[in-house]
């Protein structure tokens, strides 16, 4: 028997009946479709609790972690040293005789204190600030899922939104954190209308980028420069 064929020659596609069957072993679990439907998607305000992703730090934590073990070990084994009646290292006897000689205000005093003062800075900025700043986060789907954009792809995503406007030659995007900004040629139409469709294109797509702060948008739109 021959299957029924639709417009055009295209095959019909038709949706079979489905045969449930319950488990008995398990009276708790269903079978039905409805056990399976995903959950509520959160509100656009309820998304908005949701920080940026923070870095791990792999890089300055191992940097620190071996300078703190190599320090530790080598005074370690100096103080050691001392102890079996041994000489102390040289650098430390000559540290010990700067720090007992030079007054505070001296240079060399000040330029070392300035540069521990910028690394502790330095390490709390990182332990305090989550990074990341490339990676923009999504509203959650689903509560144990995030998601995130990173900011090339978004203004990627905005950049082909915005060539499919009529009249747009060329567009640059760049997306920060807080602000979108886009800087169009376009070689016809006013350019108040190519403005007003950007406007209204590129705010269609910050929404559908789905992110849990949407971005500011800023809409430049200029002629095309004149060869010679």
């Amino acid at each position: 028997m021959s299957e029924p064929q639709g417009h055009e020659g295209y095959e019909s596609t038709q949706r079979l009946p489905v045969i449930e069957k319950a488990d008995d072993t398990d009276p708790g679990r269903s079978a039905s479709p409805e056990a399976y439907e995903p959950g509520p998607v959160p509100a656009a305000d309820e998304g908005a609790r949701d920080g940026r992703f923070w870095s791990a730090r792999r890089v300055p934590a191992g940097l620190l972690a071996l300078l703190v073990l190599l320090g530790a070990g080598l005074l370690l084994y100096d103080v050691v040293a001392v102890r079996a009646h041994r000489p102390a290292m040289h650098w430390r006897r000559f540290l010990a005789r700067q720090l007992a000689e030079r007054p505070l205000d001296d240079t060399w005093v000040l330029v070392g204190a300035g540069l521990a003062a910028a690394l502790g800075i330095w390490l709390l900025v990182l332990a305090t600030t989550p990074g990341l700043r490339g990676l923009l986060p999504m509203r959650r789907a689903h509560p144990d899922v995030r998601a995130g954009l990173h900011r090339k792809a978004a203004a990627l995503a905005l950049r082909d939104r915005a060539m499919e406007v009529s009249g747009v030659q060329s567009v640059r995007v760049r997306v920060r954190r807080r602000k979108a900004d886009v800087r169009a040629v376009s070689h016809f139409r006013e350019l108040d209308d190519v403005r007003a469709d950007l406007d209204a294109t590129l705010a269609d797509g910050i929404r559908g980028l789905g992110l849990v702060r949407p971005p500011a948008l800023s809409v430049r739109v200029g002629r095309p420069r004149r060869k010679g």
